[in-house]
């Protein structure tokens, strides 16, 4: 019987994002499919929830809302702080995508929007927040996930662990 995408299964997908105008701005490597544990909330839920039921082989073109993607856009997520933030020597430029350490030493990725004599203005939302997002999806492959993968949570990969505790 084939299997379909559910909670506790591990699906590979290959997909392209594009925000409606058809310029896609994230896809899987040829060959090398995303492997996700469904469920996990490890892609975005818009997109979870549409491929339930999908099975190996399947196709699908997904829409998903920002309240379901990235999240709206979050002014508050603006925010102006002074130069002396960054580095000695290192000069931010507005576009930059950079990654500064939070209060328990996690990643908080932020944009940098706008240079300021003092002072720089950056933006903590994602990248994507507020936008529509398209994907174009393809389903590899569906299988139930292991008892080890359920436990941590994410998908181990075809050869079990790739990654350490």
């Amino acid at each position: 019987m084939e299997m379909k995408i559910a909670d506790g299964t591990v699906v590979g997908i290959d997909y392209a994002l594009h925000l409606g105008d058809g310029k896609v701005v994230d896809a899987s490597e040829p060959g090398e499919p995303l492997t996700y544990l469904h469920g996990g909330g490890q892609i975005v839920p818009g997109l979870e929830a549409a491929l339930v039921g999908l099975g190996a082989g399947d196709k699908k073109q997904v829409v998903v809302a920002p309240a379901e993607g990235y999240g709206e856009h979050d002014p508050q997520g603006v925010q102006e702080v002074p130069r002396g933030a960054f580095p000695p020597g290192f000069q931010p430029e507005a576009g930059m995508e950079l990654t500064a350490e939070g209060e328990d030493s996690e990643p908080v990725p932020f944009v940098v929007k706008e240079l300021r004599l003092e002072s720089v203005v950056i933006d903590l939302n994602h990248p994507l927040a507020g936008k529509t997002l398209h994907f174009d999806v393809a389903v590899r492959a569906v299988r139930q996930a292991t008892e080890d993968e359920q436990a941590h949570g994410h998908a181990h990969g075809p050869d079990g662990h790739g990654h350490e505790h």
